[in-house]
């Protein structure tokens, strides 16, 4: 029964004649609770936790969302009860009602109490379980004493069971952000999931059951580890691999016989006496005689993998922070394994791990989703990168293709041949200069690297480098700088983390990670990835003729005019798609990003091939326009200091009649991104709301671009003032939020909805454009789910954009079947279009 007095708060927070949310009402079950988890972007995104008990949803609004490592204790603000009907709620909550912005039901499901519910609710200590489509297993929310706070601060904790994972191998609310409305619950889940639990308790204790497929063998006293080969694309054919995080540390090989733990580096070195406290936990997984593989890693404080902390580990004796996550077994218990296929073997393995007694040994677990998707999720976490390897593949000591690397930058380890002397106030050294090996053994100079370092660093590797100093050097060709240079014996190598390779055979704005001591010198060479993408070929034309090359076009990054061209030649097939038959703008920056910039619609193509003229009746009283006719026509114009490429609304077929409607929205002074991103979600419902679909992509810039597909029957006139009425209507209903006013004082604290972009001869910037501003941000299609994940407008840029590549226009794949007709629009907001003005008048 519904408790009135309990939601005598909800309901004076709330006008039911403006929202939509429900006043009261909902079925009460006790034997079944049913509990609902709400992603709600209000001022800001956050989860709401709902439990029913006693007649209503006890709720607590949780800012980060709920995570699956019983390591991260979330802040869960207790919040008023809400009715039981309120669990089926999705919607958009008005503009100035009680937390208005858009809610989904991120989960749902029921819950079980784990003692009495009412006397642990009341103590602050409610313990619990979930059976949801996303949450399961046992939680914990503690109430925090001793704060005065009008909401009482709790604690969400996920309870260590066979659902906890660790935050740094999955983050579910990354993951999965989508709704689960019109997934269909079923109250047998719960008892499924108890039943499934049992059984999982069973398949543990029975540990002696191998796979079939294991033989009978002796335990080999050396192993050596199958490797990945390098990929730049994932395999097409996704259900039939499995992908595990790329970890950045190092290989680690374990043997076990009886009661002796030896610990292997994938060279054969011996590791156990600089790792006796990982060996001693080993021992105390109580497993018999086999090899493990894996890899040690350390963590940074976000739960990522960091090189340079695994090193100082070693260096200071912090042993304790290292994690050695384990992710296959070729031998155990006297049998060989390595005949059995990938997904077998890891599955025994987990039964093996599942009761590790210590934190610093883990499952290394799997994805099953898509390359793309979880290369790209890699990727935006920080991490190096991921593994793929194939369901069905045996085990093999050697470099295989059966398992795979895709990296999100490019990375490899290099010989260091010798550095150059401090400049500034830096001390120790200037830069390090890098080799590889070729299969003659000559070692052959790729480029320096100077970043990455810190003082300590910088000492160290400094007494390292005189310890093996020599005095002619060590590389078959001139380094260009070998007058500054101090020659060493190539023996140390240093991790190393670049953008490109040039046609030279350099690398490119290089990053040092730090110094591998698990491999020898000889076996460094260059990797190179066993299949290219077209789409991210940077290989340029050979009639291409560069001039200054290495001018700098952004000091903050040291990007260079090169760099900008290779960039423009990776996207060049996906930005086509945008450019294509369209009147184009060139934004020109001879001097780089900090020079003075030049707009120009009218430009002499002689020197610009790919470039091409229109026909001057387009635009009779200007100059020919230009259109960007072939994809050579980037690099031309790149070449030509072109930094920038924007687009009108119409097709060069039919000039005067655009074929979308853009809206830009750019921030005022003091707009947090947070504010950005919520006015998006605005906009898209309002223009849902007149029957308009429309597509995101970020402007490379400050702000976002919202873009409406037109059927071609209005004129520019019409568009642009229809386009001015929906921003007018927004910032009249919305007015601290949205304004239809340009100029920085009708902008502070608000977002100016251009819309004077839909104007006859006015441009926007091309999706793939880069943009003239510090970190050269890139205008990127993305999908409406991926905005809440966003960082910024400049979230990809061209030092970072390899792993968008693979995705490219995907999140536009509907945009050319979308062209819509405006006139129901037009109708629902009651704009009365006025009489079409003649060709001639429209300039």
């Amino acid at each position: 029964m519904e408790k009135a007095d309990q939601l005598q708060t909800y309901r004076q927070k709330r006008n039911f004649s403006v929202t939509s949310e429900p006043p009261g009402g909902g079925k009460q079950n006790e034997s079944n609770r049913a509990f609902v988890i709400q992603k709600h972007w209000a001022t800001r995104l956050h989860y709401d936790l709902r439990l029913e008990l006693n007649g209503t949803m006890k709720s607590w609004a949780v800012p980060k969302g709920p995570s699956l490592d019983p390591r991260d204790k979330r802040m869960a603000i207790h919040v008023e009860d809400h009715p039981i009907s309120y669990n089926t709620f999705e919607g958009i909550i008005p503009a100035k009602q009680y937390g208005a912005g858009k809610v989904i039901i991120w989960d749902k499901g029921t819950w079980s109490p784990l003692g009495d519910p009412y006397e642990s609710y009341r103590q602050g200590n409610l313990k619990f379980e979930l059976a949801g489509q996303k949450l399961h297993g046992r939680w914990v929310l503690i109430r925090m004493k001793g704060n005065d706070e009008k909401q009482e601060p709790w604690l969400l904790i996920k309870e260590k069971d066979e659902i906890a994972r660790p935050a740094e191998e999955f983050n579910v609310v990354e993951a999965l952000p989508d709704s689960v409305a019109k997934i269909k619950y079923s109250p047998a889940q719960k008892s499924l999931q108890k039943k499934s639990s049992a059984t999982t308790k069973a398949v543990k204790s029975d540990k002696s059951k191998l796979p079939a497929g294991a033989i009978k063998a002796r335990l080999p006293a050396t192993f050596k580890p199958q490797l990945a080969t390098l990929l730049v694309d994932p395999p097409a054919n996704s259900d039939e691999w499995i992908y595990e995080i790329k970890f950045d540390g190092y290989r680690l090989l374990t043997r076990i016989e009886g009661n002796k733990i030896q610990l292997f580096t994938r060279n054969g070195n011996d590791w156990t006496h600089k790792l006796s406290a990982l060996a001693n936990e080993i021992k105390k997984l109580g497993l018999a005689s086999g090899w493990l593989d894996g890899e040690i890693v350390v963590l940074n404080d976000q739960g990522i993998p960091d090189f340079q902390a695994l090193q100082g580990a070693f260096d200071h004796a912090a042993i304790q922070q290292i994690v050695y996550y384990i992710f296959d077994v070729p031998f155990y218990g006297g049998f060989d394994l390595r005949a059995v296929s990938l997904i077998e073997r890891k599955e025994f393995l987990r039964t093996l791990l599942d009761k590790s007694p210590s934190a610093a040994i883990r499952f290394s677990d799997t994805f099953t989703v898509g390359g793309h998707d979880v290369l790209n999720s890699a990727c935006y976490l920080g991490l190096e990168g991921v593994i793929g390897k194939r369901k069905t593949s045996t085990y093999v000591s050697r470099r295989s293709a059966e398992w795979i690397k895709l990296k999100c930058t490019q990375r490899q380890e290099f010989v260091i041949g010798g550095f150059t002397d401090p400049q500034g106030s830096r001390s120790s050294i200037g830069s390090l200069l890098l080799g590889v090996y070729d299969e003659n053994g000559e070692l052959h100079y790729c480029g320096n690297v100077g970043t990455g370092f810190n003082s300590k660093t910088l000492a160290d590797i400094k007494q390292k480098l005189d310890a093996v100093a020599r005095t002619d050097s060590p590389f078959a060709e001139n380094t260009g700088i070998d007058r500054k240079a101090h020659w060493v014996a190539p023996k140390l190598i240093a991790e190393v983390s670049f953008a490109e390779w040039t046609t030279t055979g350099r690398i490119r704005h290089s990053v040092f990670q730090g110094l591998r001591v698990d491999k020898k010198a000889p076996e460094v060479r260059r990797e190179k990835a066993a299949a290219l993408s077209n789409a991210t070929s940077s290989v340029l034309p050979s009639t291409l003729k560069v001039t200054h090359p290495d001018r700098v076009i952004d000091p903050s990054t040291h990007t260079t005019k090169i760099d900008l061209i290779q960039y423009y030649s990776r996207v060049a097939s996906l930005m086509m798609e945008h450019l294509k038959a369209r009147p184009v703008s060139l934004v020109r920056a001879p001097d780089g990003i900090t020079g003075q910039l030049f707009f120009q619609k009218h430009m002499e193509t002689a020197t610009m091939p790919g470039i091409k003229h229109l026909d001057p009746a387009l635009d009779p009283d200007h100059a020919a326009l230009l259109t960007v006719a072939k994809p050579e026509g980037l690099l031309s114009a790149a070449q030509m200091n072109v930094l920038e490429f924007h687009t009108w609304n119409a097709l060069i077929s039919n000039i005067q009649k655009p074929d979308r409607m853009t809206f830009d929205l750019d921030p005022g002074e003091g707009v947090a991104w947070s504010a950005m991103q919520e006015a998006a979600t605005l906009m898209r419902t309002f223009l849902n709301q007149l029957q308009l679909s429309c597509f995101l992509k970020t402007s490379g810039g400050k702000g976002l671009h919202i873009v409406v597909p037109l059927k071609r029957l209005y004129s520019w006139e019409t568009v642009k003032d229809f386009s001015g009425a929906i921003v007018q209507h927004l910032a009249r209903t919305l007015p601290k939020h949205f304004s239809a006013k340009n100029g920085p004082r009708n902008r502070v604290g608000k977002i100016f909805i251009d819309y004077l972009r839909n104007g006859f001869g006015a441009t926007t910037a091309a999706a793939w454009s880069a943009r003239s501003r510090p970190g050269l941000g890139v205008s990127v299609p993305v999908a409406w789910s991926e905005l809440a994940s966003l960082t910024g407008s400049a979230h990809w840029r061209v030092a970072n954009i390899q792993s968008r590549l693979n995705i490219g226009n995907e999140p536009w794949k509907e945009y050319s079947s979308s062209a819509q007709n405006l006139g129901a629009a037009m109708k629902i907001l009651g704009f009365q279009p006025a009489q079409p003005a003649r060709i001639s008048s429209i300039k």
